[in-house]
C-alpha cells in the first residue's frame, strides 16, 4: 500500500487504533514527520496530543546510518552493533549525543512553546511516527514515555520493515503498524506525497490541538445536572455527568444505606468523570421505600428499575452508542449482577463496591 500523505497514513492507521477508543489515552507524534499523522489518530480516538522529542544519532562521516537515539529526559538508546561495524568509539558517541541532545532542547521549547507538556503518568500512550526504519528512535520514544510512567505504551506506525518491527516489540506493550513490506528501502517510497514537515506545521498542529481540548475543558458542552428517571409510576432521583467527548457511561446503583449523596460515590465518579466518562448516580427506592425491608431486599424489583434507567439513559444524545458499566453498592450490587446477566442489557463490566452481590446468586 502506497499512502497519499501523511494525514491519509494517519486516518488509516487510527482505524486499527479504534479498539483503544475506551481507554485514557494520550497520544504522542514524533516531530516532525510523525505529527501530521498523529493528529489524524488523537481526532479519532478523541484523545489529547502532543510532542515526544527524540533525534537520531548519525554515525560520524555517515549520518545517514543510524548507530542509536537521544530523548527527552536524557534518554539514549544505542546500537552496539553498527557502534562495532563504524568502529565508533566513546568520544565520538559522547560529542553526537552532546549535538543532538542540544536540538532536543531546542525542538521542545520550539514547539511547546512555554506550555507544559500532557501528563503521560497511569495513562496510555500511543506514540505515532510516519514510519520506522531502523527502530532508534522509536525505541528511545518508549523509554522516555516509561520514565514518566505511562501504564501501558503502544507503537504506532503506518508503514516499517519486519526487522525494525521485531527490534520495537521488546520495548512496546503493543506494536500496530499498517505494512511491513520486505523490499524496504526507506519510509518516503511508501507516500506518494512526502514533503517535509516544517517546524511551523508542527507548532501549528500543536496549537489546533490544544484549542480544541481547551474547548472541551472550558465545560460548555458538559452536561451536569439532576434528573428524574421513570420506573413504573415513580420517578427516581438521579444525577447525570456527561464530559466533553465522553469515552463510555458508568451507572451507580444504590440500594439501601447508600445514596447518590454518598461522599464516597461522589468521589469514584468525579474520578471517573476527570477521565472522561459519564456517570449517572441513581437511588433505585425512593425516600419513603428505603424503611421498607421487603423492598430492601427485593433483587428483581432493584434490577428491574436498574435496567430501566439503562434503557432510558441511553436516549440520551450522544449516549446510545456508549458502552455501558454498573457500579453497585449495597443491594444495588445484586441488581447490577442481575442486569449485566441478561445478555439484552449490553451491559459490558460491573464492579460492586461492598453490599450483597450474594443475593443475586438466588437468581
Amino acid at each position: 500500500m502506497v499512502f497519499s500523505d501523511r494525514a491519509d497514513a494517519g486516518r488509516l492507521l487510527a482505524e486499527r487504533l479504534r479498539h483503544l477508543s475506551t481507554e485514557d489515552v494520550l497520544v504522542l507524534g514524533l516531530p516532525r514527520g510523525g505529527v501530521p499523522v498523529a493528529v489524524e489518530v488523537a481526532r479519532a480516538l478523541s484523545a489529547p496530543l502532543d510532542v515526544v522529542v527524540v533525534r537520531k544519532l548519525g554515525m560520524p562521516g555517515r549520518p545517514e546510518v543510524v548507530m542509536g537515539a537521544v530523548g527527552e529526559g536524557g534518554v539514549v538508546v544505542v546500537d552496539d552493533e553498527v557502534m562495532t561495524y563504524g568502529r565508533v568509539g566513546p568520544r565520538e558517541l559522547a560529542a553526537a549525543r552532546e549535538r543532538e541532545e542540544r536540538e532536543v532542547e531546542r525542538r521542545v521549547v520550539r514547539f511547546r512553546g512555554g506550555r507544559p507538556p500532557q501528563q503521560v503518568h497511569g495513562r496510555t500512550v500511543v506514540l505515532v511516527d510516519d514510519g520506522i526504519a531502523t527502530g532508534s528512535t522509536a525505541r528511545a520514544a518508549c523509554r522516555v514515555v516509561r520514565a514518566q510512567g505511562a501504564a501501558r505504551v503502544v507503537l504506532a506506525a503506518p508503514v516499517a520493515p519486519e526487522g525494525a518491527v521485531r527490534r520495537v516489540r521488546g520495548e512496546a506493550d503493543e506494536v500496530v503498524c499498517l505494512e511491513t513490506p520486505r523490499d524496504f528501502y526507506a519510509v518516503g517510497q511508501w507516500y506518494r506525497d512526502f514533503t517535509q514537515t516544517s517546524d511551523d506545521e508542527v507548532v501549528r498542529l500543536l496549537q489546533t490541538a490544544d484549542a480544541a481540548g481547551d474547548r472541551d475543558a472550558s465545560g460548555e458542552e458538559r452536561v451536569d445536572e439532576d434528573v428524574l428517571v421513570p420506573a413504573g409510576t415513580l420517578l427516581l432521583p438521579g444525577r447525570l455527568t456527561v464530559p466533553p467527548r465522553a469515552r463510555c457511561l458508568v451507572v451507580f446503583a444504590h440500594g439501601s444505606g447508600s445514596s447518590r449523596h454518598s461522599p464516597r460515590n461522589d468521589a469514584v465518579a468525579a474520578a471517573l468523570q476527570q477521565r472522561g466518562l459519564a456517570t449517572l448516580l441513581l437511588d433505585l427506592l425512593t425516600a419513603d421505600e428505603e424503611g421498607e425491608r421487603e423492598l430492601v431486599l427485593d433483587v428483581e424489583l432493584l434490577a428491574g428499575r436498574l435496567a430501566g434507567a439503562v434503557r432510558w439513559v441511553r436516549q440520551w444524545a450522544g449516549l446510545a452508542s456508549l458502552p455501558v458499566g454498573l457500579f453497585g453498592a449495597s443491594t444495588g450490587a445484586a441488581a447490577a449482577l442481575w442486569v449485566a446477566a441478561d445478555p439484552a442489557s449490553r451491559v459490558s463490566a460491573v464492579v460492586c463496591r461492598g453490599g450483597r452481590p450474594d443475593r443475586s446468586e438466588e437468581h
